[in-house]
């Protein structure tokens, strides 16, 4: 998902600082990092009709218990940073 202008992948830590700025600059607080997003989309998915065998075709999930996760966590909303942003985004 993040790469350089060259096409090649982003340190880890430069992607971790730049999420983590981005985030502190939107006024989201808390403990957000690159792949905050995955989790973003795993948990707004359901509600925008996919179904979970939909859903863990396209996280690459093997197991499907793997999925389910997301489906359990997504009825819990705001425990986490990523969950809050998914809250607003819905």
């Amino acid at each position: 998902m993040f790469t350089t202008a060259t096409g090649k992948r982003w340190a880890s830590s430069e992607a971790f600082r730049t999420v983590q700025r981005l985030a502190g600059a939107a006024g989201i607080e808390g403990k957000i990092s690159p792949h905050s997003p995955r989790h973003t989309f795993a948990s707004l998915a359901p509600d925008a009709g996919t179904t979970l065998h939909d859903l863990q075709d396209s996280m690459g999930h093997a197991d499907p218990r793997t999925t389910r996760r997301y489906d359990r966590a997504r009825r819990t909303l705001g425990k986490a940073a990523g969950y809050r942003v998914a809250s607003l985004l819905a």
